[in-house]
């Protein structure tokens, strides 16, 4: 019996074509795996009044369909484009439909902080579950979010391949290193590498004076004569993080880094960095970003290729992280 295909679906003028193009590659590249996968394009396009129309230019009918979003887009095109190709999708009649968000907008509004708010995160998981059969994302601000979500929810983790980056490009980096949660809020986050690198461990614990201006923030851990990795979920203006280097640096770091999955890197956050303590900032792709002097991006095409493979395989996921 003849396996139903499955399409990779990207836009060919998007941000995300090249990501999904690497992620096609990776998946054909293997001659010992029998299934073959093939690439199909988008189109996301806007009316001359900014409303976003949307075209699918392939025959997706019962084909199981991995659309591979962009990422770079602003906010509310990400979202309502998202919606619309579901739609675009379901109405066409394509078997499976999975959406495959490498960084999940919206995420970081996952409660009610202050009174009369919503909670977007949620609102978002009502839009996707009306249509889609799955999501696969990376490194989710906030885990307990999937639990808003009724179908499959794989939240891929960025760490073994930044990990691995580190081992073969900066092995001098992880002599006589320490691994660095910016806040308490990622401990959890850092003991991931810490299992992996057998390092020890600070933290940098911080009073806030109001919404985005620390007061104080001091260091909980011996830093002094150490190679400090700093290690969080995402870069959005970078304050936090360049705060947190130059009290590392008072207490006598020997060197600074940060790896952090996603680079949202807004207001100016590019050049803060550049102009910061850090020697180095490492990055991934789940954002698409055009960076170079002390960014390194360090591409998940590959992780992204193995949990689709896995996932239209019928094989564990988890796996990829034991």
């Amino acid at each position: 019996m003849e396996k139903a295909p499955i399409l990779i679906l990207a836009d060919p003028n998007g941000n995300a074509w090249d990501f999904a193009h690497k992620v096609y590659q990776k998946l054909n590249s293997n001659p010992d795996r029998e299934r073959r996968y093939s690439l199909g394009k988008v189109e996301i396009t806007k009316f001359n009044d900014g409303e976003i129309f949307i075209k699918i230019s392939e025959n997706v009918r019962k084909k199981t369909c991995f659309f591979i979003h962009d990422s770079s887009m602003p906010p509310q095109d990400w979202l309502v484009s998202l919606a619309q190709v579901n739609d675009a999708l379901r109405r066409s009649s394509a078997g499976k439909i999975n959406n495959v968000l490498p960084y999940m907008k919206y995420s970081r509004q996952d409660r009610m902080a202050d009174p009369r708010t919503p909670i977007s995160a949620g609102i978002v998981a009502e839009i996707i579950n009306r249509s889609a059969f799955r999501v696969i994302t990376t490194d989710l601000h906030n885990p307990s979010t999937t639990t808003a979500y009724k179908i499959p929810f794989d939240n891929l983790k960025a760490y073994p391949v930044i990990i691995d980056h580190l081992k073969e490009h900066h092995p001098g980096l992880l002599q006589d290193a320490v691994v660095v949660a910016p806040d308490a809020g990622s401990a959890k986050r850092a003991e991931s590498y810490l299992k992996r690198l057998d390092l020890d461990i600070a933290i940098a614990h911080k009073k806030r004076e109001k919404a985005g201006v620390i007061k104080k923030m001091t260091i909980i851990g011996n830093v002094e004569g150490k190679n400090c990795i700093i290690v969080d979920d995402m870069i959005d203006t970078g304050g936090t993080l360049c705060k947190a280097a130059e009290i590392l640096k008072e207490n006598g770091a020997k060197s600074i880094i940060a790896c952090a999955t996603h680079g949202v890197l807004s207001n100016n956050a590019v050049e803060r960095l550049e102009n910061s303590c850090f020697d180095k900032i490492l990055i991934t792709d789940t954002i698409p970003r055009k960076v170079d002097g002390k960014f390194e991006v360090i591409s998940l095409a590959s992780l992204f290729a193995e949990a689709i493979y896995r996932i239209s395989h019928g094989c564990s996921v988890s796996e990829l992280f034991q």
